[in-house]
Formats: C-alpha cells, sequence, structure tokens
C-alpha cells in the first residue's frame, strides 16, 4: 500500500498547472504540507469557494461570480467603447494596465483552421449582438499579434462592416507577443496609439 497515494495524486494535479511541471509542482506541494495551517488549509478552502461561486459573465464573458460580472454592471464604464480580447487572461491584463475604462467582450479564442475552431465556436455573434444592443460607437481589437489572432481581427472587422470605428493596439506589442505576459507600461503604450484598421 502507498502511504503517499494522496500527496502523488496532488503533485501529478499541480503538474497539470500552467508553468509547473512535475517538479516544481513537487516542490510547491512540500512547502504547502509544511505551510498547512498558514497555507494549505485556507487555499483548499478557498479554492472549495471559488469553484462554487466562479462563473462566466453572460454580457462580455469575464470571470467573476455574479452572473453579470462588475464591469459590465458599472454604468460608468458604458461609454461606447468594448475592447474584444481573446481570453479572461488578457482582459485581466488590460485592467491590471487601468487605462482602459470601457466594457469588455472575450471571444473564447481565435479563429484557427489547424484546431477546427471556426466562427461558430468563438462568441462572435454574441459581440455582433452587443454592437446594437449597447450603443457602441467603437470597438477596440486587442487580439495577439499572431496570425490567428490577426486573421480573427480581419474577421470580426469584416462582420461589423462600417457600424463601429475599428482600432487595433499598436506600438508595443511585438509580434508573436501575448498580452498576459506584457508588462504595464507596453500595454499602457499600445492601448494610447490605437490605430483604425
Amino acid at each position: 500500500m502507498n502511504a503517499t497515494r494522496d500527496i502523488d495524486a496532488l503533485i501529478e494535479l499541480m503538474a497539470k498547472l500552467p508553468g509547473l511541471g512535475p517538479r516544481s509542482a513537487r516542490r510547491a506541494v512540500l512547502h504547502l504540507i509544511r505551510k498547512r495551517g498558514l497555507l494549505m488549509t485556507p487555499l483548499a478552502d478557498l479554492m472549495s469557494d471559488v469553484a462554487a461561486s466562479a462563473r462566466e459573465c453572460l454580457n462580455c464573458g469575464n470571470i467573476g461570480t455574479n452572473d453579470i460580472c462588475d464591469i459590465c454592471d458599472s454604468e460608468k464604464r458604458a461609454n461606447g467603447m468594448i475592447c474584444v480580447v481573446e481570453d479572461v487572461a488578457d482582459l485581466w491584463a488590460m485592467e491590471r494596465s487601468g487605462v482602459f475604462r470601457g466594457r469588455y467582450h472575450v471571444l473564447g479564442g481565435t479563429l484557427s483552421a489547424l484546431d477546427g475552431v471556426g466562427p461558430e465556436e468563438l462568441s462572435i455573434p454574441r459581440l455582433v449582438d452587443r454592437i446594437s444592443a449597447e450603443s457602441v460607437t467603437e470597438v477596440i481589437l486587442a487580439l495577439n499579434a499572431t496570425i490567428d489572432g490577426q486573421t480573427t481581427a480581419h474577421y470580426i472587422a469584416d462582420q461589423l462592416g462600417g457600424r463601429v470605428t475599428l482600432t487595433s493596439l499598436a506600438q508595443g506589442v511585438p509580434i508573436g507577443g501575448e498580452l498576459d505576459y506584457l508588462d504595464d507600461g507596453t500595454i499602457t503604450a499600445a492601448l494610447n496609439a490605437r490605430k483604425a484598421l
């Protein structure tokens, strides 16, 4: 009988997290066990609470604890601007910069013929519906500077066809770069230097 079966299972699960491999997961689990009262128990309780309460915003796709996230619920953010991002990590990166004060729309990925991701797998139709419903005047396409990101941006531009002003992030975002890995200053410069498509 393996006396460390649960610990091994925890290490195996932790190793599946982004940025952690088996070795890092072992170190993290060992640290948690050593700091059981200070870290492990509160972390386990909080993870249980978040697992029960976290949900996707019905409007934009952000993650929160209510059906409509705080950003969509704020009247101060209803300024006619929507920033379109690939995923929630990108939304959080934009929010970390503190520059953008409008609302967001999370696509849930990008178009990719190789991966079989077409427009119907993304929330593009919901974005088109929001344009009219929320009196949107500008859509900022803050998609990663990858081939799939740019393909998605062009597809969205075709779908919106002159109904709103379309802009995209400019300087500061390197080709192949991903928003979640950029610092706040780079995101700020890119957002302030956005350009019409």
